[in-house]
Parts: structure tokens; C-alpha cells; sequence
């Protein structure tokens, strides 16, 4: 018998029947129950195929953001490897798994204590399936119970859309403190009246605006949530605000040249309706006779190739159009990020990160 079937079997006989439901609660689960099933997971886990860049891709952006004019100044994360999503495995489904996969493989490389807790130590990114599964054990250890039982507990195998409320249980469930950061131009009253008109209230425990259409009921969204806020003013707060999570004193490396500066921050889970990207950096390019400073998100989108996107940036030919994103495109009336402060929480901390909550920035 193939042993990944066998893993199958086992794995879903344990956790209650088919992988589209769910007869377990994390109130019935027992350690050693849960321990075993880390145990099968870490024999099983598959590292993901991507195409590795030889060197590296970021230092192929630092090396065109150096050289894209006198006026403009870049932050830029350290190491992330780009993964795309594949037309025959995730085609229009897995941006956000494929956003988890390019934090991952920061986190591994940037950050020993990380290294030491993620995916049982395995020191690689695992693929799709194997992260469905650490999401599904991050269920039954009581993580992000609301959202959990959205999705019946159960997500190995189907296709359905995650966001950052995902990202960050999975990394929480090692001890990592992820955090969730909603920027939201819709008033109360206009959410309350979308909740009312799925049959549905605002659930007091929704973590974010976001959440109530990533795709939890198996539906898309309402037509009202996707509606465009085409002025871009209000967004420019966005982007203050994650040029300040880049440039925040404590986090610039040592050696960053003058043009391009080398953060310590994680990159960003960048989740708006329809879609999900990684931001791994922003320039700022220095306002002309009297105009104000302009500012790109660096973005690294799942639905691009890698190998177009190395082509692009060894040749220093259209890369901009595949990275770069200013305020003018932000035209959504909500965004999410997600992002990893440093250090592994314990004991308390860990029951206290069990509970996904979010800060709130209003356009």
C-alpha cells in the first residue's frame, strides 16, 4: 500500500470520517490523541516543488530598486522565496496557501527560533495538503474555534479560499505570534445591512470585516462587499501605514545600503476580496517641485510564474508592472494584513493566541 494512502486513512478515520465532515470537538480531543496525529503528519509531510532562484530573488529586486533613481528609497524584507500557484494543482483557489508558503519560507530562513517550531522542525515549507493538515490539527487544539466550525473543521482536500485569519491560526498553533490588521472603509450600519442580507448578523466574534467573505459558506462574495472605492485617498493610509511597519528603527538591518533598506520584518499577507498577495517591501519615490512623496507596495503575487518574474528583474524589464503597486490600484473598500512579531509564545500566552482578534484601521 502507497504510504501517503495509508497516512490518508488513518489521518481521516482518527479525526471522524470523510474529509467533508466533522464529528470531533477539541473538547473530546486528548493530547496524546493529537500527539500521535503530529506524529503521522511529520513522517508524511511533503516539502513543496518551487522554482528556486539561484542567489535568491530578493537580492534580484534589491539590485533593481538600487538602481531605480536618485529620488526614490526602498524597505525591503529579508530572504522569501516566491511560490506560484500551478494551473493543475491550485489554479484559483490557492493564493492564500501559496501566501503562507512565501512567509514560511522567510520565517525558516531568517529566524532560528521559528526554524526550531515550524511543521515539527521539519526545516522545509510544506506543500498545500500537508499545510491543510496543520491547519486542521491547529483546529483541534482549539484555535480559532468561530472560524473552525465554519469550515466544519475539515479543509484536506477541497479547494475552498483561506485568508489571513488562517494564516494566523496556523502559525499561532506553533507559537508564533501572528498578527491580523483590518483596514475597513465600510461604516457599521453598511456591514450590519450585508450581514442581514445573507440571513446572517455580524457574529460578535467575527475577527475582521474580511472574514464574513473568504469564501467560509462556500459561497463568493455579495456584490455589495465588491464594490469599488476608486478615490484611493483613504488608502494612502494602508500604505502609511505598512511603509511604517517597514521602517520601524528596531528592525533595520545592519548593512542596508542608503537606497534600499534591509528590514527584519516579516513580509505581509496582503488579502482583499477576490485574491491574496505577500508584500515584501515599499518605495517611496521623492515628490518634484513642491508634489508630494509617492509610494508602491513591493507585492509578490501567486498568480504570476517565477521563472517570468526572474527573467523580468535579471533583465530589468517589466518588473515594476509585476511588483510594484501604488495607491492608485488599492481600490478595494476593505484589506487584511497579517504579520509575525518576533519571538515563541508559551503556556499562558499560547491560550491567550487561540483567540484570533484584530486591530482596526479605518479608512
Amino acid at each position: 500500500m502507497d504510504a501517503s494512502v495509508g497516512y490518508e486513512e488513518s489521518f481521516v478515520a482518527d479525526f471522524g470520517g470523510s474529509t467533508g465532515t466533522s464529528t470531533s470537538s477539541s473538547s473530546n480531543i486528548s493530547p496524546c490523541f493529537l500527539d500521535e496525529q503530529i506524529s503521522i503528519l511529520l513522517g508524511s509531510q511533503v516539502r513543496s516543488s518551487f522554482h528556486e532562484v539561484p542567489g535568491g530573488l530578493m537580492p534580484l529586486l534589491r539590485s533593481c530598486l538600487d538602481s531605480d533613481g536618485e529620488s526614490s528609497r526602498s524597505i525591503i524584507s529579508g530572504h522569501v522565496d516566491h511560490y506560484q500557484s500551478v494551473e493543475s494543482e491550485d489554479s484559483g483557489w490557492g493564493c492564500g496557501w501559496r501566501n503562507i508558503q512565501m512567509l514560511s519560507s522567510h520565517l525558516l530562513r531568517e529566524r532560528r527560533d521559528a526554524n526550531a517550531v515550524l511543521f515539527g522542525g521539519s526545516g522545509f515549507v510544506p506543500d498545500i495538503p500537508s499545510l491543510q493538515r496543520w491547519l486542521e490539527i491547529a483546529w483541534e487544539k482549539g484555535f480559532d474555534v468561530v472560524g473552525s466550525n465554519s469550515f466544519q473543521k475539515k479543509i484536506y482536500g477541497h479547494r475552498k479560499w483561506i485568508g489571513t485569519t488562517e494564516c494566523s491560526t496556523l502559525f499561532r498553533s506553533f507559537g508564533l505570534r501572528a498578527r491580523v490588521v483590518d483596514f475597513d472603509s465600510i461604516t457599521p450600519s453598511e456591514r450590519q445591512n450585508i450581514g442581514n442580507s445573507r440571513g446572517k448578523g455580524v457574529a460578535k466574534q467575527l475577527f475582521g470585516p474580511m472574514d464574513k467573505f473568504v469564501v467560509r459558506s462556500n459561497e463568493f462574495c455579495d456584490h455589495d462587499l465588491s464594490r469599488s472605492d476608486t478615490s484611493g485617498i483613504g488608502h494612502q493610509i494602508l500604505v502609511d501605514w505598512v511603509w511604517n511597519y517597514f521602517m520601524s528603527k528596531t528592525s533595520i538591518k545592519v548593512g542596508s545600503s542608503r537606497r534600499v533598506i534591509i528590514s527584519e520584518k516579516t513580509p505581509l499577507y496582503f488579502q482583499h476580496d477576490g485574491h491574496s498577495r505577500t508584500i515584501v517591501g515599499i518605495q517611496m519615490q521623492k515628490g518634484v517641485r513642491g508634489s508630494p512623496d509617492r509610494y508602491c507596495l513591493l507585492v509578490l503575487d501567486p498568480a504570476h510564474k517565477t521563472k517570468v518574474l526572474e527573467r523580468s528583474l535579471q533583465d530589468k524589464n517589466g518588473w515594476q508592472k509585476m511588483i510594484k503597486r501604488g495607491v492608485h490600484t488599492l481600490k478595494k473598500p476593505q484589506y487584511q494584513l497579517c504579520y509575525v512579531d518576533p519571538g515563541i509564545a508559551h503556556a499562558e500566552e499560547m491560550e491567550q493566541l487561540k483567540t484570533i482578534d484584530s486591530i482596526l484601521v479605518r479608512f
